[in-house]
């Protein structure tokens, strides 16, 4: 006599199986096995005990044949060592799945990814977020007629093919504003700004509100380097700015006094090297500042002074514009809208540590 488990093994256990042991319709087991969909609680843990039972599983790929709906969203990130993404990563994950969706990741070398995306395309996907890249206008125009949603996050594109995308981000060039204000009210004379990509929206922005508020208080930025969201580039821009052709150090009248730099990855390993290779005090002879309020800036050995981008919230809104725009595809004439997009701007935080000196 062979138990049940043996019995599962030889024959492929199928919703009808279920439906017969739970007294239900077969739609019912499709219910039950369905994030949002209409079934009594009763009727679900009857599905669920027999489906236990009997070892079922149900089919996702047969699912998607009769839905046309994946439940999976596609993320392209770029930059994964810095520190703010992975954080991004878990959070979007954790709320999709609450939605009953999966995140499939994809992760961009740079500008260009047409390939890529088209890649991303063929998994059928529901949607579509940018952490990194950005669509070319054909590829913009087929995500639009196929009815798939596109959300950028954390940037945005003077692109006219992500016109028609919403995005969620927060505001970079208040935050930079105001670590700009911090820092000249600390005294500050010879501030430095480290850049990150150059081509990035984030960067641009942050770079526009740091300069501009520089100006308006009658100042300018002292020192200039590139990181490009680097810590080892963003290293060696310091090490430029303090020590001769020699390796030798410059007198502190001709450095810096001050560093605010486009990203906390870059603000950490600058703090490093003043500290410990430059033998420089932080921030008694060199303010830092940098930009998101990655888990690490508030650690002991560094205190970063930062911009806090408000991450929980800005993934939030992202999900939920997400939803919304997939509910939106099962309306009729859905993929007929000309939806203009809509940029959403969360709030962040100016975050004062012991990295910067104290307002004088």
């Amino acid at each position: 006599m062979h138990n049940t488990a043996t019995h599962n093994l030889r024959k492929s256990v199928t919703s009808h199986d279920v439906a017969e042991l739970a007294g239900v319709s077969q739609s019912a087991v499709s219910r039950s096995f369905t994030p949002g969909a209409s079934v009594a609680e009763a009727t679900r843990l009857k599905v669920l005990q027999a489906a236990k039972r009997l070892g079922y599983l149900p089919n996702l790929h047969a699912r998607t044949l009769i839905t046309g709906r994946t439940r999976i969203v596609g993320v392209v990130l770029a930059h994964l060592d810095n520190l703010f993404y992975p954080r991004f990563l878990q959070l979007l994950s954790e709320q999709l799945q609450t939605q009953g969706m999966q995140v499939m990741l994809f992760i961009a070398e740079g500008p260009g990814n047409d390939d890529l995306l088209e890649h991303m395309l063929q998994y059928r996907v529901d949607a579509i977020v940018l952490a990194a890249t950005s669509l070319s206008s054909s590829l913009g125009k087929a995500c639009l007629q196929a009815g798939i949603p596109v959300v950028m996050f954390n940037r945005v594109s003077a692109q006219s093919s992500d016109r028609s995308f919403h995005s969620v981000r927060t505001d970079q060039e208040e935050g930079a504003r105001q670590i700009a204000l911090h820092l000249i009210a600390g005294g500050h004379e010879r501030i430095a700004y480290v850049a990150g990509h150059l081509d990035a929206s984030t960067n641009q922005e942050r770079e526009n509100g740091f300069r501009t508020t520089l100006a308006e208080q009658g100042k300018a930025v002292f020192a200039y380097g590139v990181g490009k969201y680097d810590a080892a580039t963003a290293q060696a821009v310091v090490r430029s700015w303090y020590l001769d052709r020699a390796g030798q150090p410059r007198p502190l009248s001709l450095c810096p006094d001050a560093i605010f730099a486009a990203d906390d990855q870059m603000a950490l390993a600058i703090m490093d090297t003043l500290r410990d290779e430059l033998g420089l005090r932080v921030p008694a002879q060199v303010s830092v500042a940098g930009f998101d309020d990655v888990p690490q800036a508030s650690a002991s050995a560094y205190g970063l002074t930062t911009y806090a981008q408000p991450l929980g919230p800005m993934v939030q809104e992202l999900v939920e514009l997400l939803m919304a725009q997939i509910a939106q595809r099962n309306e009729p004439m859905a993929s007929n809208k000309k939806n203009k997009g809509h940029a959403t701007v969360v709030p962040g935080q100016l975050i004062v540590r012991t990295s910067t000196r104290q307002p004088i």
